[in-house]
């Protein structure tokens, strides 16, 4: 992916993207993933076939963020990709909710207080900005679109853990209000240690 250019005709356009939308631009959507967390090239062939599936869940919705053709439009395939975001209505059938199910039980949450955190949420899947396009706080901005007029009671998300919480994504989620639903919570098949944090909708 080309860098983002600074003058005007380039700053980013954010737009609500389609399910079919997000699946034409799925490489692009998973090149920006491969770029803001630091993988190693390869790795989007491995999230695809998720990413894919992702599209088919109840209340699922997209964002992203384009930097317009030379001649202004975000219509047509010239116009970049520079940031993406999605989620849909999280269902005790996912494996993330599973995963954060036993978690809570198992750090002393009751039964009660789980089925309120997990009964009415939206899950914050996926929220990268391409390295290049960082600093421009287009990461909020996606964000904040992203969960307008959704229905849900809340919104939860994971995120690794950083030391004091010391990265752009960390201080944008403290920014706007979520709080501690997890810490330091190790993920099946992965060593690396998450918070889970959540809020009430909307914002």
């Amino acid at each position: 992916m080309r860098p983002v250019e600074p003058n005007a005709d380039q700053t980013p356009l954010v737009v609500e993207l389609s399910a079919a939308e997000f699946r034409d631009r799925l490489h692009e959507a998973l090149s920006i993933y491969v770029a803001a967390m630091g993988y190693p090239h390869g790795t989007e062939y491995h999230r695809a076939p998720m990413w894919n599936e992702h599209l088919q869940r109840s209340g699922w919705r997209g964002v992203g963020a384009l930097v317009p053709a030379g001649d202004g439009s975000t219509d047509d395939a010239a116009a970049r990709l520079v940031a993406i975001a999605y989620g849909y209505r999280g269902a005790p059938e996912q494996w993330w909710h599973q995963q954060v199910r036993s978690g809570l039980r198992h750090t002393g949450w009751t039964r009660d207080q789980i089925d309120v955190i997990l009964g009415n949420y939206f899950e914050l899947t996926e929220l990268h900005v391409h390295p290049d396009a960082q600093g421009h706080g287009l990461g909020e901005t996606l964000l904040l679109r992203l969960l307008e007029r959704r229905p849900e009671r809340g919104v939860l998300l994971s995120t690794p853990e950083v030391a004091d919480e010391d990265n752009r994504a960390w201080r944008l989620y403290r920014r706007l209000g979520f709080r501690d639903v997890l810490r330091h919570f190790r993920f099946a098949g992965d060593n690396r240690p998450f918070a889970v944090l959540g809020r009430g909708l909307p914002l």
